[in-house]
């Protein structure tokens, strides 16, 4: 597999900072620069995502894999949506080189069942990946929409998302429906009290996409939580709090 594309910068911490689904790195560039005033950060983007190729195996232990060969020894390592749940895969697999975990909007299981009623519905994913096909740009204005759902200025954080987006090039379509199919599959809950490294967690109150119960419950089930509520809040808070959102980073 060709090394992940990451970008370099700053003095302090090594803070590893992991996109969520369809974005890349560039999402994090409106609070790069105050964070490079605190951390050495390095801004990953995931297999065919951003700059980085596109691989013939996808899966979630692939991409943890990968991350962890570019991964600083004692790293604080942040994680939004998707990237959260590889933060949190990484740090069960590799738990000697992260130091401390960040989980911007995550869940341990993205989809509602039985005995989990604080993901969405499979149909909505399913449908996701179906419209891909077909559909492409329509189905990804779509999730840019609910990413800010809920939230404060939502116009404002919308046009945010978009011009990150068009920074690179597209992601890779088969990148897409492989990053749905980990969301679709991805249940993580029974090995939460596994993970020893402290934790915070930075979620959305109004969040549609991740709800803020799911991070409730992370904080009950994790050994060393903090769980920092973002009012007014949709998927995205440092694009819609960026002030709060470094706030809460400064204070690690």
């Amino acid at each position: 597999m060709s090394r992940l594309h990451v970008e370099i910068s700053g003095k302090g911490p090594d803070l590893v900072m992991l996109h969520g689904w369809a974005m890349h790195s560039g999402i994090w560039g409106s609070i790069r620069d105050q964070l490079a005033r605190h951390f050495r950060l390095h801004l990953v983007d995931l297999p065919g995502h951003g700059q980085s190729p596109m691989w013939e195996t996808y899966s979630l232990e692939a991409i943890v894999t990968s991350v962890a060969e570019i991964l600083p020894a004692e790293s604080i390592v942040c994680g939004w949506s998707l990237g959260g749940q590889v933060a949190l895969k990484l740090a069960l697999s590799f738990p000697t080189q992260v130091s401390q975990l960040v989980l911007v909007a995550t869940t341990p299981c993205f989809v509602k069942r039985e005995d989990w009623q604080w993901g969405m519905d499979q149909s909505t994913l399913l449908l996701f990946m179906e419209n891909l096909e077909h559909h492409y740009t329509q189905t990804l204005n779509r999730f840019f929409t609910l990413q800010v759902n809920g939230g404060c200025d939502m116009t404002h954080v919308l046009a945010q998302i978009r011009e990150h987006f068009f920074q690179h090039r597209q992601p890779d379509g088969h990148a897409l429906r492989a990053g749905l199919q980990i969301l679709l599959t991805t249940d993580l809950r029974r090995k939460l009290a596994d993970i020893s490294q402290p934790v915070l967690l930075l979620h959305g109150e109004n969040d549609v996409i991740t709800h803020l119960d799911a991070a409730r419950w992370m904080h009950q089930q994790l050994p060393h939580a903090k769980l920092v509520g973002f009012p007014h809040c949709g998927h995205a808070p440092f694009l819609s709090h960026p002030n709060q959102f470094i706030t809460s980073l400064y204070d690690l």
